[in-house]
């Protein structure tokens, strides 16, 4: 899928992911819900760090295309290196490594790590980058049109007014892992669900994800997972743009307001 789409899709199951803690009965206060929403957009988009003209690449200039690089020669060296006979060959990286529930689970889990050991600058950070992202992602046509810079300060602003807000007592910073030491345990789930998102996104493509890697499938180490054939489409098609998209948008707002006790 393209990248309004994912940044769409992580949002939404973020904010189902809200309402469904408001089902069990432990509610996410509402900075939490927010910044799990716009984290979880932003880590839709992440994956794609593997490709250099995805949105990821030019989202940071010239740090952000230098990294894509990097995972993309990363990415294809780990396909030569573990495929199977049964596997493709591949002239690159792309939709193999990063788009696996593995690198889901490292960076999401390294993503919290970081936030708890590395204290308010990490929090910041991490906040920023998948602020920016999902800027590029949910705003991608006004991103397009204004400068990196004005993108840049518009995360880095949010972030310092969002981490501020969390901060509050009774406003989310200890969610869900309420032990001493462990604010901001809970910020690498919205990246790991937003990975995730996006790999189950284009595995409804016609090309499919290797999501399940390194467990082998039809004596595949990298096989496409995906539903027949016939369900699946091209990225950037009409079922993307004028159905995916519109249903995303529908199921988030109905996911929202469940968190927040409207429905």
């Amino acid at each position: 899928m393209m990248g309004p789409a994912h940044s769409l899709s992580g949002a939404a199951a973020w904010l189902g992911v809200g309402a469904a803690a408001a089902a069990f009965d432990h509610p996410m206060p509402w900075p939490v819900l927010l910044a799990g929403a716009l984290l979880c957009a932003g880590a839709a988009l992440a994956p794609d760090l593997d490709h250099k003209s995805a949105t990821i690449s030019r989202a940071f200039g010239p740090v952000s295309r230098g990294l894509c690089e990097i995972v993309d020669k990363l990415s294809y060296a780990v396909y030569k290196a573990t495929r199977s006979p049964q596997d493709p060959r591949r002239s690159g990286g792309h939709r193999t490594l990063t788009h696996t529930w593995l690198w889901a689970v490292l960076i999401g889990g390294g993503c919290s790590a970081a936030a708890v050991t590395g204290g308010r600058w990490a929090v910041l950070a991490i906040l920023f980058v998948h602020l920016v992202l999902a800027v590029e992602g949910l705003l991608w046509r006004a991103a397009r049109m204004s400068s990196d810079v004005l993108v840049w300060l518009l995360g880095a602003t949010s972030a310092w007014i969002l981490a501020g807000v969390l901060d509050q007592p009774g406003n989310g910073s200890d969610w869900l892992f309420t032990g001493p030491g462990q604010e901001y345990l809970w910020l690498g789930l919205p990246i790991v669900l937003g990975a995730l998102v996006h790999d189950i996104g284009d595995a409804l493509t016609v090309s499919g994800c290797p999501i399940l890697w390194p467990i082998p499938i039809a004596r595949k180490r990298w096989y496409p997972i995906g539903p027949p054939k016939g369900m699946r489409f091209r990225a950037g098609s009409w079922v993307e743009l004028k159905v995916l998209m519109p249903a995303f948008m529908v199921l988030g707002g109905v996911g929202g307001a469940s968190a927040l006790g409207f429905l």
